[in-house]
């Protein structure tokens, strides 16, 4: 009988400090280039020695573990950190399909808080199609909430995808290009969304209600069970700020106006108005939401 196999301890500040090595090795590339194209091309070069002498190690390393135990590459692969090393080097064990399939099963109950789904259609070369489900279809903060979850964990799973095609979830089967659902989701006047880790959101309790400015904006954030979810500050209805809402079960009540927000499906009034949804994940051990940035005129 093989020896039972301890489990390796996860460490999300770690994970956070890695997965932010690129920015640093860009920074220093720009500072390389201050001294010239000789000094660039030199950090560059040495960059890349490095990076193809650990590359051989792992592979070999990888070869040497799988050798004394097939499941060790499953393992391997289960770790988010060493995943991205895998994929950097061409050594992960499994398709990109596979890849894609299982990082759109993570999100999809997220997907479905917000009244959605998606289904995998195709992975072609570096394109992978897909299609929308649900009512949230009808809906373009929600259909933005949504393109921006899935995005973020293909893009995750399978760095070599460079583009995403969307199947309307209706009777006309046209493609629509991913960058052309951004510019429908996002108004013109606002920058692509960036993640942001709001860990204390974490904290707060079933029932509760909860504020937090997040890089100049304003998010509610409500844990219905042991789900949360979070929209923008604003009421639809009254136009004002939502400090003071309370929950009623699942329905979030403007302090001002009385309006009341389903927010388990989408954050979805009575009268058609909707609170604006914000992308909320688990990036790293530590929940983050993506803000789009609004531009000022």
């Amino acid at each position: 009988m093989p020896p039972a196999q301890t489990p390796v301890p996860d460490h999300p500040e770690d994970d956070t400090r890695w997965r932010t090595a690129g920015d640093r090795i860009e920074a220093l590339l720009d500072a390389s280039a201050a001294g010239g194209p000789g000094a660039l091309q030199n950090a560059e070069q040495l960059i890349r020695e490095l990076t193809d002498l650990y590359g051989a190690a792992l592979a070999r390393l990888l070869r040497i573990a799988t050798n004394h135990s097939a499941e060790l590459a499953e393992v391997a692969a289960a770790d988010s950190l060493v995943a991205s090393l895998l994929l950097v080097h061409g050594l992960h064990p499994h398709p990109v399909h596979r890849r894609i399939a299982d990082a759109l099963d993570k999100v999809r109950p997220y997907l479905g808080s917000h009244g959605g789904d998606v289904d995998l259609i195709e992975v072609d070369g570096p394109v992978v199609r897909l299609r929308f489900t649900g009512s949230c279809r009808g809906c373009p903060s929600s259909a933005a909430t949504l393109e921006l979850t899935i995005e973020d964990a293909i893009r995750a799973a399978a760095p070599e995808i460079t583009s995403i095609d969307v199947v309307a979830d209706s009777p006309a089967p046209n493609l629509i290009p991913a960058q052309s659902l951004l510019a429908r989701v996002h108004p013109e006047g606002h920058r692509p969304a960036a993640w942001q880790p709001v860990p204390a959101i974490d904290e707060l309790t079933a029932g509760e209600v909860g504020g937090f400015a997040v890089a100049g904006s304003a998010v509610l954030a409500c844990r219905i069970g042991a789900q949360l979810f979070v929209y923008r500050d604003r009421c639809p209805k009254c136009t004002r700020g939502l400090a003071g809402a309370t929950l009623a079960g699942a329905v979030l009540h403007c302090p001002y106006c009385g309006s009341g927000f389903d927010v388990v499906h989408a954050g979805a009034g009575c009268g058609g108005e909707h609170l604006e949804p914000v992308p909320l994940l688990v990036r790293d051990g530590v929940y983050s939401i993506a803000l789009a940035e609004e531009v000022a005129s």
